[in-house]
């Protein structure tokens, strides 16, 4: 099997976030056959929930379609290194594979910060694939930091 990039629709996702105001991460849910599940992007303003990060919301919504608290053999595609919460969600739902895009050296949690992943108590671990569509996701994040300074 040859292997798809679903990046494209994570940046879909980021960039519909920063839209709203909220920080352009994104990610979608990639089932066992290849189709999208879920997708969504950040919206923890929106929602005035400090949960509602884009990999949360996308596993969430995957889990309801699916019926099952666990993914297996299900992809997910985020634009930016999970957090210590998304990692621990990704472990929870059993997540087949990781692939994001840009690094978070200062609030990343699988990089970088807690590598949740790698924690002795950490009861599931996914394949990981980092650097994949970074240049954009960081062009994204880096507009929109750039633009809340002015």
């Amino acid at each position: 099997m040859q292997f798809r990039s679903y990046m494209i629709h994570a940046l879909e996702e980021a960039k519909l976030a920063a839209m709203r105001g909220e920080v352009p991460v994104g990610a979608v849910v990639i089932g066992p056959s290849g189709q999208i599940i879920a997708r969504a992007g950040n919206r923890t303003r929106e929602l005035h929930d400090p949960t509602a990060h884009a990999e949360v919301l996308a596993i969430r919504a995957a889990c309801a379609v699916i019926g099952s608290e666990r993914l297996i053999d299900h992809d997910l595609y985020v634009t930016l290194e999970p957090c210590p919460i998304c990692a621990g969600t990704i472990a929870a739902a059993r997540i087949r594979r990781l692939y994001f895009g840009a690094e978070d050296p200062k609030s990343g949690g699988v990089l970088h910060g807690a590598r949740v992943f790698n924690h002795p108590q950490c009861h599931h671990r996914p394949e990981v694939y980092g650097d994949l569509g970074a240049p954009e996701a960081e062009t994204l994040l880096r507009d929109f930091f750039a633009a809340k300074r002015l």
